[in-house]
């Protein structure tokens, strides 16, 4: 990010005070950490490249609320953070929401690329909807802020991007008996998304619950909205048939 502009806008978008300690993933060449630290008590600044972590140190010597921390943050041990304000690298998207999902934090200010927002906020039937959206509505309210232009980066990626505000939702907006069994079975039916809800599920029952093709069927056959298309299935519909398959 080479528009400093997009700096303050992601601070006031994450109500940034002296009481924050906000995690940036992806540091990089430290200037979004540099900027971080002048707003919050202290910056946690995970990067896996080994060479710009040497150079964050050197650049980010003169801040002693910075602390650099070297390594994947998907597998790398983290101090508490409250906030999260980050530009993290494009591919590792989905994996880093589903790493913060297990987090607790208040409030995270990204920076994805615009399709992948897309995604997480699309409506139900539509091509962008998915597992992804699924997840992210159970755990998180999402909301799409400022476009952010291509020409902002160097060097410039081939598509746009859009600063993204999440908050936890607390408490959820349903109960999951198992959400190990949720994220399993949005991701098989979704896979199917186009088919009859029991068709994806009863392939997701063989497959994963290793279970006869005839007791699958007699399961799915008793389930919820068996008739509809994944596609169509809202969020919640599918917190019913996974505690359904529970039971």
């Amino acid at each position: 990010m080479v528009e400093s502009q997009v700096f303050q806008k992601m601070v006031d978008y994450a109500s940034l005070d002296c009481d924050d300690t906000v995690l940036e993933i992806g540091a990089g060449l430290g200037f979004l950490t540099r900027f971080l630290s002048e707003k919050c008590k202290a910056v946690l600044a995970v990067e896996v490249d080994t060479r710009l972590a040497i150079i964050l140190r050197e650049q980010l010597k003169d801040a002693p609320n910075v602390r650099i921390i070297e390594g994947d943050v998907l597998k790398t041990s983290v101090p508490s953070f409250n906030k999260v304000v980050s530009i993290p690298p494009y591919h590792v998207s989905s994996r880093l929401l589903l790493w913060l999902f297990g987090t607790d934090f208040d409030r995270a200010v990204l920076i994805f690329q615009k399709e992948f927002a897309n995604r997480l906020v699309a409506s139900v039937g539509s091509e962008d909807y998915g597992w992804l959206t699924v997840l992210t509505d159970y755990h998180v309210e999402v909301e799409p802020l400022d476009h952010v232009p291509k020409w902002t980066f160097y060097p410039q990626p081939k598509i746009d991007s859009v600063i993204v505000r999440l908050e936890p939702k607390n408490p959820r907006p349903y109960s999951l008996r198992n959400k190990e069994l949720f994220k399993q079975l949005l991701r098989s039916c979704f896979a199917k998304r186009n088919r009859k809800v029991k068709n994806a599920v009863q392939a997701y029952v063989k497959g994963f619950c290793n279970m006869s093709e005839e007791k699958s069927i007699r399961i799915v056959e008793a389930l919820p909205f068996r008739e509809k298309r994944v596609r169509q299935l809202a969020p919640e519909d599918f917190g019913v048939i996974a505690d359904a398959l529970i039971q």
